[in-house]
C-alpha cells in the first residue's frame, strides 16, 4: 500500500503507519482476507465522527457569534453529512487507497458514497490518535471547513424538508407527508428509500444510509420538480 502517496496528498505524516492502514480497512476486505492482521476501521470511523463534530462546532461558534444554535446546527449538518464527506475525500483520492471487498469495489451507487464518507471520518480518528487534537483540527480546517464558503453560497445550510414544507403549503395548500417505501442491504451499510407525498400523489422519491438523510434527500427532489 502506497501510504506515503496519500500522507503527501493530505499534507499529514503517521508516526504510526499501522493505525493509518486500519483507518483504510473496510470491514468487507477482512471477509476475503482472514490473514489481514488489522482490525477495519469502524472503531476509528466511531472516534473521528466525534472529533469532526467537536472541531466543526467549535469554530462555528467562535466565528460566527451572531448564529443561534439553529443556524450552527444547520450549517454543521451541511458540512459533515456523507455526501459533503465522500465529495472531501474524493478532492485528495481517498478512495483509490481503500481496502475493500471485490464486491464493494464494483459499487458505485449511494452504498459506496457512504463506505468513503466513512473513511475520512476513520481517517480523522487515526489522524487524533496519531498527532493529537492539533493534527485532527488542521486537516479538518483545511478539507472540510474550506467547504463553508460552498455551504453558504449554494444554501447547502438550508433545510430542505422546511423549505419544501413551506412552498408546498403556500402554493398548493398541502403539508408534505413522508412514508417508508423500503430498505435494502446489510445492517452495516443499510440504505432506505423514502417517498414524500402531496396528500396521495407521490411527488419524488429519496434515498439515505438514514430515513433522515432519505427524507432530505426525497425532499430536494421535490423542490427540485415543484420549481421547474
Amino acid at each position: 500500500m502506497e501510504l506515503a502517496a496519500l500522507e503527501k496528498q493530505i499534507a499529514y505524516q503517521f508516526k504510526d503507519k499501522k493505525i493509518l492502514e486500519e483507518a483504510l480497512t473496510h470491514r468487507s476486505y477482512l471477509n476475503e482476507h482472514p490473514d489481514w492482521n488489522l482490525p477495519s476501521n469502524e472503531r476509528l470511523e466511531f472516534l473521528g465522527d466525534a472529533v469532526l463534530e467537536l472541531i466543526v462546532t467549535e469554530e462555528l461558534y467562535n466565528r460566527f457569534p451572531a448564529f443561534q444554535e439553529g443556524k450552527m446546527t444547520s450549517v454543521r449538518a451541511a458540512l459533515v453529512n456523507y455526501v459533503m464527506l465522500a465529495d472531501v475525500a474524493r478532492s485528495f483520492g481517498l478512495e483509490t487507497f481503500l481496502l475493500m471487498s471485490r464486491g464493494e469495489l464494483r459499487d458505485t451507487g449511494r452504498a459506496r458514497e457512504v463506505i468513503v464518507a466513512n473513511a475520512i471520518e476513520a481517517l480523522i480518528g487515526a489522524i487524533y490518535m496519531d498527532g493529537g487534537f492539533s493534527g485532527a483540527k488542521k486537516f479538518i480546517t483545511k478539507w472540510v471547513l474550506g467547504r463553508l464558503d460552498e455551504v453558504f453560497q449554494k444554501g447547502l445550510y438550508m433545510d430542505a424538508k422546511s423549505v419544501l414544507q413551506e412552498k408546498a403549503q403556500a402554493q398548493r395548500k398541502v403539508t408534505p407527508t413522508y412514508h417508508l417505501l423500503g430498505s435494502s442491504g446489510p445492517d452495516h451499510k443499510r440504505m432506505f428509500r423514502i417517498g414524500v407525498y402531496f396528500s396521495d400523489k407521490l411527488m419524488a422519491e429519496g434515498e439515505g444510509p438514514s430515513k433522515q438523510d432519505a427524507e432530505v434527500e426525497a425532499a430536494k427532489k421535490a423542490l427540485e420538480r415543484i420549481e421547474k
